[in-house]
């Protein structure tokens, strides 16, 4: 079970409806949530290949465990993409149950009043600067931006972005969707902005330095996943680590040669949040999915394909964690830190504003 109370204590307030909860408790316990879920029958969710951070393990581990059917539209979407669908079919049986998006894009969403507050059970153990404080999102996995790298067809495989900018990568350097809505795309400018005497406050250098990458020819527009990296078509990608080291397993087998690396001039990691659609057509549902991500079932499923889970010095503080798959994870320098709030706001609305006249389409 989720280590909630199943039962109703004598005094406790009586149960609410699901899509008005804001914990397990306030339904009356994690065992009445999990029956509520069951009368749905079904989760909608948006935006969710199966190849990323574990979601083929995570939709099947919550199907057989719960009974509950799994819905994913439109599998390859991105962050903006799951906030418009959100609005667009409010109100209708379609709609998104759950988001899962960059933080960025989570902000974007309760600023806009479209999220519901929920405090999942692990919700106090979640780090202040990777929840909202009203528990509208909270972030469940993260990586680092990386770059990866056919070394089957690249001679010398890059490790910096300034690597990325010689001759011999013309045409190669790709990226998984567009920075003004997706947040893997998104984070891959800040990195470069990091990289180009740039900082959580200008990302106005990362925006540049793909505007240089485009000009001399190597910015590549396909988006890169196992199949066009097979077929030669993005031979280097910027993606985040979990995604790029992923591919190694996915293109096992295959003539590619995956080489993975964090550039070591721009540094940056960042979180992926999960929220509740307000307006959410299976309410109890929604919040079961939320319960069952930051499990330390949920969470160990994450380092399955290499993402890091949000819990993961609470899990290893407290022996819920899988020492075997965290040990598989790439070493990192440093601390890592992360933009606030703030920083985020404006640095995609600078992107939003001044991505396609500097880069195109």
């Amino acid at each position: 079970m989720l280590g909630l109370g199943a039962c109703q204590e004598e005094g406790t307030p009586r149960p609410v409806a699901p899509s008005r909860a804001e914990s397990a408790a306030d339904v009356g316990g994690s065992a009445a949530l999990v029956r509520a879920a069951k009368r749905e029958g079904r989760l909608n969710t948006i935006a969710l290949p199966r190849q990323w951070a574990g979601y083929d393990r995570l939709i099947d581990g919550f199907e057989k465990k719960y009974g509950i059917k799994v819905v994913v539209d439109n599998p390859s979407g991105h962050s903006q993409q799951e906030i418009e669908a959100v609005r667009r079919y409010r109100g209708q049986k379609r709609a998104p149950d759950v988001l899962d998006v960059g933080d960025s894009f989570a902000q974007s969403a309760a600023r806009q009043n479209l999220l519901a507050p929920y405090r999942v059970a692990q919700f106090d153990q979640i780090p202040p600067e990777q929840k909202d404080a009203e528990a509208r999102w909270y972030n469940n996995y993260g990586g680092y931006v990386s770059i990866g790298c056919d070394a089957a067809r690249v001679k010398t495989c890059p490790d910096s972005f300034a690597n990325l900018l010689r001759p011999e990568y013309k045409g190669l350097v790709s990226m998984y969707g567009q920075p003004t809505d997706a947040g893997s795309a998104f984070a891959a400018v800040y990195a470069a902005a990091l990289a180009n005497g740039g900082s959580f406050d200008n990302i106005q250098p990362g925006i540049d330095f793909f505007a240089r990458l485009d000009k001399v020819g190597n910015y590549n527009r396909a988006d890169a996943d196992p199949a066009t990296i097979a077929k030669g078509k993005t031979p280097i990608s910027i993606e985040w680590d979990y995604l790029n080291l992923a591919h190694l397993d996915q293109l096992r087998g295959t003539a590619v040669k995956w080489r993975v690396s964090i550039p070591f001039d721009g540094s940056f990691s960042q979180y992926y949040a999960q929220a509740i659609n307000k307006d959410a057509p299976h309410p109890a549902a929604a919040r079961l999915w939320e319960e069952y991500l930051f499990s330390p079932e949920g969470q160990n499923l994450r380092l399955v394909d290499y993402a890091r889970p949000v819990l993961l010095a609470a899990m290893a503080k407290n022996g819920t964690l899988n020492k075997a798959l965290a040990a598989r994870l790439p070493t990192v320098e440093g601390t890592p830190q992360f933009p606030n709030e703030a920083q985020l706001t404006k640095a995609l609305r600078t992107v939003r504003k001044n991505w396609a006249k500097a880069v195109g389409g």
